[in-house]
């Protein structure tokens, strides 16, 4: 069954532009997890524009679901995550200037560190993820470094999707959503999880869920963006409702 794994990164967000206590991303957990959250993600980066290392402390002991640690494979991130032990760590590329992550990780391109990283965290009993674009040749890579869940960057297809008025059934959508899909396939060939998300939304959300294999999306901005106006709880529960929907009825992935 598929899951939700919420990324609380902008209630941290809200509290930091005024440096204060409030809103306690541990109390944003709570409430996601009462909306029918599976997991809550979080992304603690080199620059802690937003979660900070006291957050992922306190997620780890008080969270009573799955907690993803989103990291840059660093040693000095590498080494946190050993310490912290999130049930799963996510490798993702990071930039200072980026808003949010642009793109997927290069394994191709940095084999042998993102290997260390993932022996380290296999070491410390942590299941690797990787967050990769819809490559055939990086889904391969991910394999060979050992990860155990690549999540493919739904970003481009949320971009078409948006440009081509929603309209999921146009040749650009259709043509994304078939890169998602071929992706997911290898990945599930080669004995790893198959997990999806970035820029993914109420409206977008739908045609991805209705995926061949895929088990969990992962999914922040769009839920804080509507908790604004109806609260965490109900905005987590309204997402998990249209994701069950979807995977109960395969012709919304639009082919």
């Amino acid at each position: 069954m598929i899951e939700l794994g919420v990324n609380i990164d902008h209630v941290a967000t809200i509290r930091q532009a005024r440096r204060t206590y409030e809103p306690d991303p541990v109390w944003a957990a709570v409430e996601a997890h009462l909306g029918g959250a599976d997991g809550i993600t979080v992304h603690l980066r080199e620059d802690r524009r937003h979660i900070q290392d006291e957050d992922v402390q306190r997620l780890r002991g008080l969270t009573h679901v799955k907690l993803n640690l989103e990291m840059a494979p660093t040693p000095e991130m590498v080494e946190i995550a050993c310490r912290l032990k999130p049930q799963m760590a996510m490798l993702v590329p990071e930039g200072r200037l980026e808003i949010t992550t642009e793109g997927g990780l290069d394994i191709v391109a940095g084999e042998a560190k993102i290997r260390a990283a993932v022996e380290r965290l296999a070491e410390a009993g942590i299941q690797s993820s990787v967050f990769i674009d819809a490559d055939l040749a990086q889904v391969e890579a991910a394999a060979r470094v050992g990860a155990r869940v690549c999540e493919i960057h739904t970003g481009p297809y949320a971009e078409a999707f948006h440009e081509k008025g929603r309209d999921a059934r146009s040749p650009a959508v259709l043509a994304e959503i078939e890169k998602v899909r071929a992706a997911g396939a290898a990945i599930v060939d080669l004995g790893m999880r198959f997990n999806a998300g970035h820029a993914l939304n109420y409206f977008n959300v739908q045609p991805i869920a209705a995926l061949d294999g895929i088990r969990e999306l992962h999914i922040g901005h769009a839920i804080i963006s509507r908790a604004v106006f109806v609260g965490l709880r109900e905005a987590v529960a309204e997402m998990k409702r249209l994701m069950r929907e979807a995977a109960a009825a395969p012709h919304l992935a639009a082919r």
